[in-house]
Protein backbone atom coordinates (compact mmCIF):
# COMPACT_ATOMS: atom_id res chain seq x y z
CA UNK A 1 0.00 0.00 0.00
CA UNK A 2 1.29 3.42 -0.95
CA UNK A 3 2.11 5.90 1.84
CA UNK A 4 -0.35 8.80 1.94
CA UNK A 5 0.37 12.21 3.47
CA UNK A 6 -1.30 12.86 6.84
CA UNK A 7 -4.25 15.21 6.84
CA UNK A 8 -7.66 15.48 8.43
CA UNK A 9 -10.09 12.79 7.32
CA UNK A 10 -13.17 13.96 5.45
CA UNK A 11 -15.25 10.91 6.29
CA UNK A 12 -14.92 8.23 8.96
CA UNK A 13 -16.61 5.60 6.77
CA UNK A 14 -14.18 5.87 3.84
CA UNK A 15 -10.68 4.40 3.87
CA UNK A 16 -7.77 6.80 3.39
CA UNK A 17 -6.77 5.51 -0.06
CA UNK A 18 -10.29 5.86 -1.47
CA UNK A 19 -10.59 9.32 0.06
CA UNK A 20 -7.27 10.35 -1.51
CA UNK A 21 -8.52 9.22 -4.93
CA UNK A 22 -11.70 11.26 -4.41
CA UNK A 23 -9.68 14.37 -3.57
CA UNK A 24 -7.52 13.88 -6.66
CA UNK A 25 -10.70 13.59 -8.75
CA UNK A 26 -12.00 16.84 -7.28
CA UNK A 27 -8.68 18.55 -8.04
CA UNK A 28 -9.06 17.57 -11.68
CA UNK A 29 -12.48 19.19 -12.05
CA UNK A 30 -12.98 22.48 -13.81
CA UNK A 31 -14.39 25.45 -11.92
CA UNK A 32 -17.71 24.94 -13.75
CA UNK A 33 -17.85 21.30 -12.62
CA UNK A 34 -17.00 22.25 -9.04
CA UNK A 35 -19.69 24.95 -9.09
CA UNK A 36 -22.23 22.39 -10.29
CA UNK A 37 -21.28 19.99 -7.48
CA UNK A 38 -21.53 22.71 -4.85
CA UNK A 39 -24.87 23.95 -6.21
CA UNK A 40 -26.25 20.41 -6.18
CA UNK A 41 -25.09 19.83 -2.61
CA UNK A 42 -26.61 23.14 -1.58
CA UNK A 43 -29.96 22.24 -3.19
CA UNK A 44 -29.91 18.86 -1.47
CA UNK A 45 -29.18 20.44 1.93
CA UNK A 46 -32.01 22.95 1.45
CA UNK A 47 -34.41 20.17 0.48
CA UNK A 48 -33.51 18.13 3.56
CA UNK A 49 -33.77 21.20 5.83
CA UNK A 50 -37.20 22.09 4.44
CA UNK A 51 -38.37 18.49 4.87
CA UNK A 52 -37.28 18.63 8.53
CA UNK A 53 -39.13 21.90 9.02
CA UNK A 54 -42.22 20.45 7.32
CA UNK A 55 -42.10 17.48 9.71
CA UNK A 56 -41.96 19.83 12.71
CA UNK A 57 -44.57 22.25 11.34
CA UNK A 58 -46.93 20.17 9.16
CA UNK A 59 -49.57 22.90 8.86
CA UNK A 60 -47.12 25.64 7.82
CA UNK A 61 -47.38 27.30 4.42
CA UNK A 62 -44.47 27.15 1.99
CA UNK A 63 -43.70 30.80 2.77
CA UNK A 64 -43.60 30.08 6.50
CA UNK A 65 -41.22 27.18 5.95
CA UNK A 66 -38.91 29.34 3.83
CA UNK A 67 -39.10 32.09 6.49
CA UNK A 68 -38.16 29.56 9.17
CA UNK A 69 -35.27 28.32 7.04
CA UNK A 70 -34.10 31.90 6.56
CA UNK A 71 -34.18 32.41 10.33
CA UNK A 72 -31.99 29.33 10.78
CA UNK A 73 -29.51 30.12 8.02
CA UNK A 74 -29.36 33.93 8.18
CA UNK A 75 -30.29 34.56 11.79
CA UNK A 76 -33.67 35.75 13.01
CA UNK A 77 -32.86 39.49 12.88
CA UNK A 78 -31.78 39.48 9.23
CA UNK A 79 -34.54 37.07 8.16
CA UNK A 80 -37.14 39.28 9.84
CA UNK A 81 -36.29 42.07 7.37
CA UNK A 82 -37.65 39.94 4.53
CA UNK A 83 -40.16 37.89 6.53
CA UNK A 84 -41.67 40.22 9.15
CA UNK A 85 -44.20 37.48 10.01
CA UNK A 86 -41.38 35.70 11.89
CA UNK A 87 -42.32 37.89 14.86
CA UNK A 88 -45.64 36.02 15.08
CA UNK A 89 -44.15 32.52 14.80
CA UNK A 90 -43.02 30.47 17.74
CA UNK A 91 -39.38 29.39 17.30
Amino acid sequence: MKHLPRRARLSRDTDAETEARQIETWRGLSSVEISALVAGASRAARTVALAGLRARHPLASDRELVARLAAITLGRDLARRVYPELDRLAP
